[in-house]
C-alpha cells in the first residue's frame, strides 16, 4: 500500500484510494452480499464512472482489498537473518515487524473485513491461505539462521509457524473481533516472551 500522503498522490490514485476506503467501510458494515457498487460510489463521493474505471465489479474491488493485506505485510516485514550477528536481537526485530502490523488499526480493519468474508466464501479462504503461504519472510529468516548454524537442524517452516503462532495467539486472535488493536507495551511483552520460548526450544546454546 502506498505510504504517500494525499497531496503527493496523483488525482487518479487519490480517487482509487477513496473508493477502496469506502469499500472497506461498506464491506465491514454490511458484508459482501449487502454492499453494492452504488453504495460504495456514494460513500466515496465520486462518480459511478470513476468507480468502474478502476474496478469492473464488486468482486474485483474486494480482491484488490485482499491484496492490500499482503502488500502491507510484504512492505513491513522485510527482515533477513544476518550471519555473524546474535540471533536473539534479530528474532526480536522480526517479531516487532510483525507486531507493527498488528498494532495498526487500518491493517486490523482490513483483516477483520476479509476474515468475515472467508466464513461466507470457502473458496476465498483457500485463496487467502495460498497467498499467505507465499509470504515466506519468516521461513526464509529461519532457514538463514539454520544454514548459519544459529538454529541447527530445525525445520524453518515449523519454527516460523510456531513463532508466528506464539505472537498471534495473544496479539492477533483476541483482537480480531474488537474495534481496536493491541497497544505497544503489550505487544513488546508478547514479542519478548515469544522470542524466549523459541530460543529455549530451538537455540538453547545460542545468543
Amino acid at each position: 500500500m502506498s505510504v504517500l500522503k494525499p497531496a503527493q498522490l496523483s488525482v487518479s490514485a487519490t480517487k482509487r484510494r477513496q473508493i477502496v476506503d469506502a469499500a472497506i467501510a461498506e464491506f465491514q458494515e454490511n458484508g459482501f452480499a449487502g454492499t453494492s457498487m452504488d453504495r460504495i460510489t456514494e460513500r466515496a463521493c465520486v462518480s459511478k464512472r470513476t468507480v468502474y474505471n478502476h474496478f469492473e465489479n464488486k468482486e474485483a474491488l474486494f480482491h484488490a482489498i485482499i491484496e492490500l493485506i499482503f502488500e502491507q505485510f510484504s512492505e513491513t516485514v522485510t527482515l533477513s537473518y544476518i550471519p555473524g550477528k546474535p540471533l536473539r536481537p534479530q528474532l526480536v526485530e522480526l517479531g516487532r515487524a510483525e507486531g507493527k502490523l498488528l498494532m495498526s488499526e487500518s491493517f486490523m480493519r482490513l483483516v477483520r473485513m476479509a476474515m468475515g468474508e472467508t466464513m461466507r466464501d470457502p473458496a476465498l479462504a483457500v485463496k487467502m491461505n495460498e497467498r499467505a503461504e507465499a509470504c515466506t519472510v519468516f521461513s526464509c529468516f529461519m532457514a538463514g539462521a539454520r544454514d548459519a548454524g544459529a538454529m541447527p537442524g530445525i525445520d524453518p517452516a515449523e519454527v516460523s509457524e510456531q513463532f508466528l503462532g506464539l505472537i498471534k495467539a495473544r496479539a492477533f486472535w483476541p483482537y480480531v473481533l474488537r474495534s481496536n488493536a493491541i497497544d505497544a507495551e503489550t505487544m513488546e511483552a508478547i514479542v519478548q516472551s515469544s522470542v524466549e520460548t523459541i530460543m529455549a526450544r530451538f537455540a538453547p546454546d545460542t545468543e
